[in-house]
């Protein structure tokens, strides 16, 4: 298969396009970082592995895939304990990715990459 499906794209693109505004935007609110701030680490750390997921997913690796299902199942992990909606859309944001990405066109596209 040398096509790239249009579902894996939605996904790869939904998730470089979240990293990239999310990272923006957390670092404007960041005035000042001091040693005792570990948060602004993690808060870059998950928006540039959404972005590598996004990019990686594009290229049709394997565990790029497993990575963006991973990405939005922790962002349901941490929507417990938030407002009720947010739970809901990243709940479902998650069975829309899973959805997307394990669709037979979509794994034959994972499959194809990998034995190349």
């Amino acid at each position: 298969m040398k096509k790239r499906p249009l579902a894996v794209v939605v996904v790869a693109v939904l998730l470089m396009l979240t990293g990239a505004i999310s990272l923006a935007g957390d670092l404007m609110n960041f005035k000042s970082v001091s040693a005792d701030h570990y948060e602004i680490v993690w808060m870059v750390a998950v928006h540039l592995l959404a972005i590598v997921a996004g990019a990686f997913v594009l290229r049709g690796m394997n565990w790029a895939r497993w990575l963006a299902i991973a990405w939005m199942a922790f962002h349901v992990a941490i929507s417990i304990g938030h407002p009720a909606q947010q739970l809901i859309v990243h709940g479902l944001l998650l069975l829309l990715f899973v959805w997307l990405l394990f669709r037979a066109d979509s794994r034959a596209y994972f499959r194809t990459r990998a034995s190349a």
